[in-house]
């Protein structure tokens, strides 16, 4: 087995500080017409997996790339384990970064060495011996699933296989902290889901703190306790990933979050529903059911509680970990009264209620 080192912690203070804290992060490329970060502050728990979402451009690559120092900020303070990074010299730099895996999304591996060469590659950098080098590498190799490629070249591995390496290779000097930067995107969807799951476990195992950064919503929704939204360069929303799919702030998460559990109505329903009838008015609505009311059987309640005609035009039904959350496209007719009273009763329920926008479907 690896013999990852787990760090004690000795003190409840020591347990509630952060093993990641960025506070203030600025970093504008000379020649850039705006900064890559803007004042970028977050802070990562011990043992989480943290997400960091954005489009192309919106600065994640740089951002995680100041955790390990490899990108210097401008101003700013990087603490990792309580260490200011930004205040040490080259010598504690690089014994710190010995404690910092990192995972790239191009594998970045060494094609004239063998798969055991490129995870033993970062010990011969830091002069251990052969000895050591080897039983780390076949520690390693079970714990990533690739006993059988021992000898093989990166010509000869899969996408999924290389990155297999990487990761690996990222583990080799037993680090607390787990970079990954885009670790899954050239990789097909089934590959990214069996790599998702090797994080998983590898977090479980070595209580590792990852963070991630990706533009795929789908990776956090997979993986991660908690995830940030970074636009040019600021963080715009983060908290735990359920509250952020179910009740996004921002209009950049409310986007991203559509790519994943997006509730649209077929084309063409909402200009066949029928007008409302005399002394009715219908409403077209977005509910999400979500925390303890998530599986009642709401709608027909309060189509009998509220005398309502309930249409339901779309809707779907998930989880995030453990928590179910469903999103629904509703016609609501009734009396102008009752469909108030029905919207406030659902609200009270602790369910999102929103107009569903007419140009929908």
């Amino acid at each position: 087995m690896l013999d990852h080192p787990v760090p004690e912690v000795p003190t409840a203070a020591a347990a509630a500080s952060p093993a990641i804290r960025l506070t203030g992060l600025r970093r504008h490329f000379p020649g850039a017409p705006a900064p890559a970060l803007d004042g970028v502050s977050l802070e990562v728990a011990a043992g989480e997996v943290f997400g960091i979402v954005g489009r192309s451009g919106a600065g994640k690559s740089t951002l995680i790339r100041c955790v390990n120092l490899l990108e210097r900020p401008d101003a700013g303070r990087v603490e990792v384990l309580g260490r200011d990074l930004t205040a040490v010299d080259a010598a504690g730099l690089r014994a710190a970064r010995r404690g910092i895996g990192m995972v790239f999304q191009h594998f970045n591996l060494l094609a004239s060495r063998s798969v055991a060469e490129n995870i033993a590659f970062p010990l011969e950098v830091a002069r251990l011996g052969w000895a050591e080098r080897e039983a780390r590498v076949a520690a390693l190799l079970p714990l990533v699933g690739l006993q059988a490629k021992r000898d093989a070249y990166p010509a000869q591995l899969s996408g999924g296989q290389k990155q297999r390496v990487g990761i690996a290779r990222a583990l080799a000097s037993q680090p607390g902290i787990l970079l990954c930067d885009e670790a899954t995107s050239a990789l097909d969807p089934e590959t990214t889901a069996e790599i998702l799951a090797l994080l998983a476990d590898l977090r479980r195992r070595l209580r590792l703190t990852v963070l991630l950064i990706t533009h795929e919503m789908g990776v956090v929704k997979a993986l991660c306790d908690r995830v940030a939204v970074l636009e040019a360069g600021r963080v715009i929303e983060q908290g735990r990933v359920f509250d952020v799919f179910t009740r996004p702030r921002a209009a950049t998460t409310r986007r991203f979050v559509a790519e994943v559990i997006g509730d649209a109505v077929p084309p063409g329903t909402l200009a066949a529903l029928p007008p409302p009838g005399p002394g009715e008015v219908r409403r077209l609505l977005r509910v999400l059911f979500a925390g303890p009311h998530g599986t009642r059987a709401v709608i027909s309640e309060a189509s009998r509680r509220f005398g309502l005609d309930l249409n339901i035009l779309a809707g779907r039904v998930d989880a995030i970990g453990a928590e179910p959350f469903g999103i629904m496209a509703l016609a609501a007719y009734g009396a102008p009264a009752a469909v108030e009273a029905a919207i406030g009763w659902m609200q009270d329920l602790g369910l999102t209620v929103g107009p569903l926008p007419e140009g929908e479907g």
